[in-house]
């Protein structure tokens, strides 16, 4: 039977979105957001979103648990999560991990937390704190008709903490639907029809 997923939230095949935001990065946000008010330029925090759907080739409960932070692995390359709290595999809401960040050195890694999972629902949510930004990832999954596939719908929305995170956010959101998530489809797909993860050169 097909499936639909939804996602709200956010990221492409893999995108790393892994750094506690810690005091430090916290300090530097504040201090740098003062002295623009003191250099008389106003910080405005700037909210975007973008969302997609795309098919999985397997029934619903089989296509939604491939979107948590463990399973996500088997299909996408370079995702790597670390899990910090709690150690166990099994999907949780308040789940804590961290992954690389997509910019490299230019960011600590995010910080991921599972803030909502309803199974029944089959909808996950993500909060990523990363160092001057924070944005949410939603997947809303459905089966289709005849219950042999899946309906996935993504939903990345960002924001801004400083004026780099503002810009910072704006190229994320661009590289992630470059191909409006039809990556994503064909790397779920991938796996599905082969047990392997589809290279990405």
């Amino acid at each position: 039977m097909p499936i639909e997923c939804r996602f709200f939230h956010g990221e492409s095949t893999a995108i790393r979105l892994v750094g506690p935001l810690g005091i430090g990065a916290r300090g530097h946000i504040l201090r740098e957001t003062a002295s623009q008010e003191v250099r008389g330029m106003s910080f405005q925090p700037k909210r975007i979103s973008r969302s997609a759907t795309i098919t999985v080739n397997a029934p619903l409960n089989e296509a939604f648990a491939l979107f948590g932070p463990v399973r996500e692995k088997d299909w996408a390359e370079g995702w790597d999560p670390e899990l910090i709290d709690p150690t166990s595999e099994i999907v949780q809401e308040r789940m804590v991990f961290t992954t690389q960040s997509h910019f490299g050195q230019e960011e600590p890694d995010d910080v991921w937390i599972v803030s909502t999972y309803s199974l029944g629902d089959s909808f996950i949510e993500y909060t990523v704190f990363a160092h001057e930004r924070v944005h949410w990832i939603e997947v809303v999954c459905e089966a289709t008709a005849d219950g042999e596939k899946t309906r996935a719908e993504i939903a990345y929305t960002f924001l801004g903490l400083t004026d780099r995170g503002n810009s910072l956010n704006k190229e994320a959101l661009e590289l992630i639907f470059e191909h409006d998530l039809r990556d994503w489809e064909e790397a779920i797909n991938h796996f599905l029809a082969t047990g392997e993860r589809k290279h990405v050169h």
